[in-house]
């Protein structure tokens, strides 16, 4: 017998379906959900049990971003803690940025993948966990418990898992060594006075920035008697991982106690590759590198996909134009959010604490980049941020260069190719700006697909 398909068992998958989706995580349980309902039959697959699937841990996501999926906002013990009053520090503080309401909650993942699966098993999706993909083909997904035929299929196996289109092998200076762990609160007196050393209120969301690099975080909070610690870095700038990070913090201090559970993962947090689909096989989520480069977040955006991909294929419009749709109202955002964590990657505590004393840096940008958007700036802080630009002096006119970077990126973005032959010229443009090889040199192959084999015991997949 398979795994459990949502209530059903199954001793056979069905012989046709429209869409097969590899992955039952956020982006996988999403686009099952929306193609369902939809009315295509979906049928979404994980290799691990179906409440191993997708991200296990605490972390905050955006509630304009469920809003731009079309996905229910969380509700009820999905949400641990409340939505907080958020600290950006430079280093370990003093300089500091405070965001009093960001509408963005921290939520259980493990609660929110399975809500996902939940509504896509509600309009008819299938989803069956335990079942291991051995190859994809021209019409058939071949699994160990045998074969479907299917028009399309989707890759949301996460950067990890099966990648189908071949994707560009991605930079170790563009891998972000994320952990993240659960602990209980062991001292709640000890763990007053770190806050109130920080000048916050107990529990609150504090962020350290640049402690292991440019490009790294240490965010605590308290919620209940449990501690959450997210660590996030790259170890290909020379930096200690994520989880030394955590580790670290973990042990210096004796408010937190024993560990309740723990993830890591690699994320990618470069630019999203430039091919999406070859018109059969599509990537969604990690497996597309859709993930938010300024701090590493792919749950909203994988929802996100997962919505344009089931409008472009139940409107008849096919898969490229779900490429091209994504890649020019997302994918621009996030490859000038690229260029901006290419900036900060190599900076140094001091220089983090210059663009938040000279006021580049602010609550404006803090909250958009939590929300995953454009910094709108009023007309009335324009002066004072061309005052910080002059403060800054040679780092302001690395902003200024830097910011220049970001808006031709987004306008090579609004122009990906509506037509898939012209997508090798639009890539070797991408990749002229961004200073690497192109992802795409030539028509996408047709071919026979094999997925690799997991080890035995493999830890779940980590999206923060």
């Amino acid at each position: 017998m398979l795994g459990l398909g949502y209530g059903v068992e199954m001793s056979s998958l069905p012989d046709r379906v429209d869409v097969v989706i590899i992955g039952a995580g956020t982006a996988g349980a999403a686009a099952a959900y929306q193609l369902a309902r939809r009315g295509m039959s979906a049928l979404c697959l994980d290799r691990r049990p179906l409440d191993g699937a997708g991200a296990h841990w605490v972390n905050s996501v955006a509630e304009n971003l469920f809003e731009a999926a079309d996905i229910p906002l969380p509700q009820g013990d999905e949400i641990v803690g409340g939505n907080r009053p958020f600290y950006l520090f430079a280093g370990w503080g003093p300089r500091r940025i405070e965001l009093d309401s960001y509408g963005a909650p921290e939520l259980d993942m493990r609660k929110l993948v399975a809500r996902l699966q939940g509504l896509a098993a509600g309009v008819g999706a299938t989803l069956v966990g335990g079942v291991r993909v051995d190859a994809v083909d021209d019409q058939h997904v071949h699994t160990a418990a045998g074969s479907v035929r299917s028009r399309w299929v989707v890759d949301a196996s996460g950067l990890a898992g099966l990648r189908l289109l071949e994707p560009p092998k991605v930079s170790a200076r563009d891998l972000c060594s994320a952990s993240q762990s659960t602990f209980r609160l062991a001292d709640e007196v000890a763990a007053r006075a770190f806050w109130a050393q920080h000048d916050a209120s107990f529990g609150d969301n504090l962020c350290f920035a640049g402690v292991a690099g440019g490009y790294s975080i240490l965010n605590v909070h308290v919620h209940g008697d449990e501690v959450g610690i997210l660590t996030g870095t790259i170890p290909g700038e020379g930096n200690p991982s994520g989880t030394a990070l955590l580790r670290s913090f973990a042990d210096r201090h004796e408010w937190i106690g024993e560990e309740i559970h723990t993830g890591s993962r690699a994320i990618p947090v470069r630019r999203p590759f430039d091919r999406l689909t070859d018109g059969r096989v599509i990537a969604i989520g990690d497996a597309a590198s859709q993930v938010f480069p300024a701090h590493g977040s792919g749950i909203g955006a994988g929802m996100i996909a997962a919505r344009k991909l089931a409008d472009a294929l139940a409107d008849g419009r096919g898969a490229h134009a779900f490429a091209a749709d994504w890649m020019r109202t997302e994918g621009g955002k996030f490859a000038a959010y690229d260029v901006f964590r290419r900036f900060t990657q190599r900076m140094g505590e001091a220089e983090l604490g210059t663009l938040l004393r000279t006021g580049l840096m602010d609550q404006i940008t803090a909250k958009a980049a939590k929300l995953q958007v454009a910094p709108d700036f009023p007309p009335e802080v324009l002066p004072a941020k061309l005052r910080g630009l002059v403060q800054a002096r040679g780092l302001g006119a690395r902003v200024v260069g830097t910011i220049a970077k970001m808006e031709l990126a987004k306008a090579l973005y609004r122009r990906y190719p509506e037509d898939p032959a012209k997508l090798p010229a639009w890539s070797r443009a991408a990749g002229l700006l961004f200073g690497d090889a192109p992802d795409v040199t030539g028509p996408m192959p047709r071919r026979s697909r094999v997925s690799p084999q997991r080890a035995p015991g493999e830890r779940p997949a980590m999206h923060t």
